[in-house]
């Protein structure tokens, strides 16, 4: 798939995570397209969402996954509007500490150092 489908998959998951959790959270968390597989019928979409801390992990993920299930659905609602397709939505979360203060993690989120 081209580049703009990945980054709009990405920012969509990045405003339900807003949408959701509000405060601090979204703004330690980066989305990841990790791989998008077009098959005839269906997307399958592959996500990692990095947070600096094991309690921002523990929230996102929230009680027997719940919240993170939420976030789920309603990104993929809104991703298969965007592509008009039904879409399989896989999100992991993966604890990447301090990764907002390494140069290293933000130049492989797409951050330029300027």
């Amino acid at each position: 798939t081209d580049k703009p489908v990945r980054f709009f998959v990405s920012e969509i998951i990045r405003e339900k995570l807003l949408l959701f959790y509000k405060k601090e959270i979204p703004y330690s968390c980066e989305v990841v397209v990790d791989s998008f597989n077009e098959e005839k019928n269906i997307n399958k979409i592959y996500c990692t969402i990095f947070v600096e801390r094991e309690s921002q992990k523990a929230i996102i993920i929230g009680h027997q996954g719940s919240m993170l299930k939420k976030v789920g659905t309603q990104a993929r609602k809104d991703i298969e509007a965007f592509t008009d397709k039904k879409c399989f939505l896989d999100l992991r979360i993966k604890v990447l500490k301090d990764w907002r203060n390494d140069s290293t993690s933000l130049g492989r989120f797409g951050y330029e150092n300027k």
